[in-house]
């Protein structure tokens, strides 16, 4: 299995490459393989979309969700060129991901001109003290709340 791991490491560079060689995005990529399968794909196209949200984990989760007919990636792991950005580990969790396998380090995004490090800063500190500026509006949270409430308590599939 180590030769796959490699190979599969070797097919997300390779699409992180493709992103920036391409135009399309940061070097960013990634390979989700499910029993040893590839089961999808995603390189960054933030700047062909866009789409901020349109990191190479991003793209690839939406492909696997699509192609397996469910947002629940249990038993699915991703190979990612580095540590994912804090909106793309978010989504990893989301999606039930079991593991990732990466190489580069939040620093070294960071030394490229990418803001992970910064981004993790600010999501640590209370949602008051953090740049984006954030307000309650407690007028209405009974009204929030019986949304809440009324929802499916688990997540659909």
């Amino acid at each position: 299995m180590p030769e796959r791991k490699l190979e599969f490491m070797r097919r997300a560079i390779e699409l992180a490459r493709h992103a920036t060689n391409s135009g399309s995005g940061g070097p960013f990529g990634c390979v989700i393989v499910k029993d040893g399968v590839v089961v999808a794909e995603g390189f960054n196209q933030v700047r062909l979309t866009r789409d901020p949200t349109a990191h190479g984990e991003m793209v690839g989760l939406r492909a696997a969700a699509s192609k397996l007919g469910t947002a629940d990636l249990s038993g699915c792991e991703i190979y990612n060129i580095s540590i994912p950005c804090p909106m793309c580990l978010a989504a990893l969790y989301w999606a039930k991901i079991d593991k990732v396998y990466y190489c580069c380090l939040p620093a070294d995004a960071d030394a490229i001109g990418f803001d992970n490090v910064t981004i993790a800063r600010h999501l640590q500190q209370p949602i008051e003290n953090q740049p984006i500026k954030s307000e309650r509006i407690e007028e209405l949270y009974d009204e929030a709340l019986a949304a809440y409430r009324a929802s499916i308590v688990s997540p659909p599939t």
